[in-house]
């Protein structure tokens, strides 16, 4: 960016639009004051707008286009849908057979391109434009939009009680292509829900993207009897029902991905709210190393797992990716030579030679029904959903005590909690010692841009807030032992970790992607005798600590300082 700035201060000048002192004192300005060499220019009026676009376009090979001067047809416009439009700062403005003309502020963004090149079939001619030219067309959406609104609403809105009017109203071509966008851009962003909120006013669109929810869109109201329905009529469920919750599922299915759409619909005060959970079933499942497991860690969990019987048991919160976990470890035991059945709520992923059941409580079959049944089909290994009560872990403990490796996961905040947790449920303390294989806890953090990842020394009142909230000494001492730091008498403050700077391939966020940090507990015979006394937590993961257990801290800052993640995210995520 740096450098481009500099040709572009370099070609001003040979333009002679700046002198050459005015092009040093400009560059210097946007250095200091983090500013783009763009924003000095314009405020200080040394250029304008068109004449610093057009040296753009020609310095980097692209044709200049004065979009204000055109007139761009509707279905052209359409091409591509108005969030991708706007988050990625372009426009279709003309079209031949079989080439699309788009302006752009950005011809890297490739793999927007690439994205469009296969939606719309058609080959990509892209040129530069103006921001102003762009912000102009973009208001077009708007407006065609809300010319389909009023044309939609014009009849009499349909009542909650009209089965056959909400029908008609889903099937309109306006709400069709709402819907279709809001999905596929949702599938475009990674995203892994789509949260659709009825408000006095309007309707929001909300999007989770690696962990976090943030704003897509914003809705006219009247627009909400014809999504829900639309939404209600793919996931197959019934209309005319606004009173009480509902849970469906549908596919999309292309030769690029397979997505499965997890329905849930609530009664709320303005109407009823919509969340939408994205389930990539052609994503490959990832390695226990690319999930971000590595050394003692890796070397405990691979170990357990090739035990004939016992427990493995993830913990952690909701979104916390137990699942994947347990997904990953199945794929690895996954072989012809044994019998592997799963009970899920919901299934989540398919998997090929994998026997998976869903519970479904309202005709009784639960997890504890489940796992009574699949103890007559001879499996080598089950895995539970979740351990929720007692009679699920009293089956699982024996079915594990009997030869059967059983995989599920608990809700606790960390390793050593699990097996008070299990006490609770009544199951005997000297059974938990000889079942539980190993107990894995995690939490998942954003993964730090690749493409824009800078170094950076924390500030000293950062520094004064993380000694609130954690032991920094144990942080250096674990920095040191791993030989990323020189020694364990470093200073904290001049430790280097690493950000995103932010840039169009991370949404300007600084982050792309997530991975899990760790806390990996064998069952040691230390750790047995101390389970069997009914030691607290903190005597247990102290005891592990003492034979070389990280905690998610002590993983969150090793991955911190790889440039894996961010202090930021590892205050984020570890707040309980």
């Amino acid at each position: 960016m740096l450098f481009t700035e500099t040709k572009l201060a370099d070609a001003l000048v040979q333009e002679k639009i700046l002198t050459k002192k005015e092009a040093d004192a400009a560059c210097k300005e946007a250095h200091s004051g983090k500013k783009s060499l763009d924003q000095v220019l314009l405020e200080k009026n040394l250029t304008t707008e068109d004449q610093l676009s057009e040296l753009r376009a020609r310095l980097s090979g692209f044709p200049f286009v004065k979009l204000k001067t055109l007139n761009i047809r509707k279905d052209i416009l359409n091409l591509i849908p108005e969030p991708i439009a706007s988050s990625h700062q372009l426009i279709a403005f003309d079209k031949t057979n079989d080439v699309l003309k788009i302006a752009t502020l950005d011809p890297d963004d490739l793999q927007t391109f690439e994205f469009l090149r296969k939606r719309t079939g058609l080959q990509l001619d892209i040129s530069l434009t103006t921001p102003s030219d762009l912000r102009e067309v973009l208001k077009l959406y708007h407006k065609s939009l809300k010319a389909e609104f009023e044309e939609l609403t014009k009849p009499e809105i349909p009542s909650e009680q009209d089965h056959e009017k909400l029908k008609e109203l889903a099937q309109d071509l306006p709400i069709v292509r709402i819907v279709d966008t809001l999905l596929e851009y949702a599938i475009f962003e990674g995203a892994s829900d789509i949260h659709i909120e009825p408000t006095e006013k309007e309707l929001v669109v909300r999007y989770r993207v690696d962990g976090i929810l943030r704003d897509v869109m914003t809705l006219p109201q009247k627009t909400q009897s014809g999504i829900i329905a639309r939404i209600k009529i793919l996931a197959n469920l019934k209309l005319d029902e606004h009173r009480l919750p509902q849970d469906g599922r549908f596919k999309i299915a292309t030769d690029e991905y397979k997505i499965s759409f997890r329905v849930s619909i609530i009664p709320v005060f303005d109407g009823e709210k919509i969340v939408l959970r994205l389930l990539n079933e052609s994503a490959q499942i990832l390695t226990l190393e690319q999930l971000g497991f590595s050394g003692a860690a890796l070397a405990a969990i691979t170990a357990n797992i090739g035990k004939p019987n016992g427990m493995i048991l993830v913990t952690g919160p909701t979104g916390s990716g137990k699942t994947t976990t347990l997904y990953t470890i199945l794929n690895i035991l996954n072989t012809p030579n044994v019998n592997i059945t799963t009970i899920e709520d919901p299934i989540e992923y398919r998997m090929p030679r994998v026997n998976q059941s869903q519970i479904s409580p309202k005709i009784g079959y639960t997890f504890a029904a489940g796992l009574r049944a699949f103890l007559r089909q001879d499996p080598n290994i089950i895995m539970v959903g979740e351990i929720r009560d007692t009679e699920t872990a009293d089956i699982a403990v024996n079915a594990a005590m009997t030869g059967h490796l059983v995989l599920s996961t608990l809700h606790t905040n960390d390793a050593a909690t699990a097996f008070p947790r299990l006490q609770d449920m009544q199951i005997p303390s000297f059974l938990i010692a000889s079942t539980v294989n190993i107990v894995v806890a995690q939490r998942l953090t954003r993964r730090i841009c690749q493409n824009c990842k800078e170094t950076v020394t924390l500030e000293r009142d950062v520094v004064k807030e993380l000694e609130v909230q954690f032991d920094l000494n144990l942080i250096v001492q674990t920095l040191s032992q791993e030989k990323l730091i020189a020694s364990s008498k470093t200073k904290f403050e001049t430790i280097e970790f690493w950000r995103g700077r932010g840039c169009k391939q991370c949404n300007q966020d600084g982050y792309k992607g997530r991975m899990g940090i760790y806390e990996v507990l064998p069952m040691s015979t230390a750790v047995a005798q101390l389970v069997i006394k009914r030691s607290s937590a903190d005597e247990i993961k102290k005891k592990a600590a003492e034979e070389g257990m990280h905690t998610m801290l002590q993983d969150a800052f090793i991955k911190a300082k790889h440039g894996m993640t961010t202090i930021d995210e590892i205050l984020r995520v570890t707040k309980e």
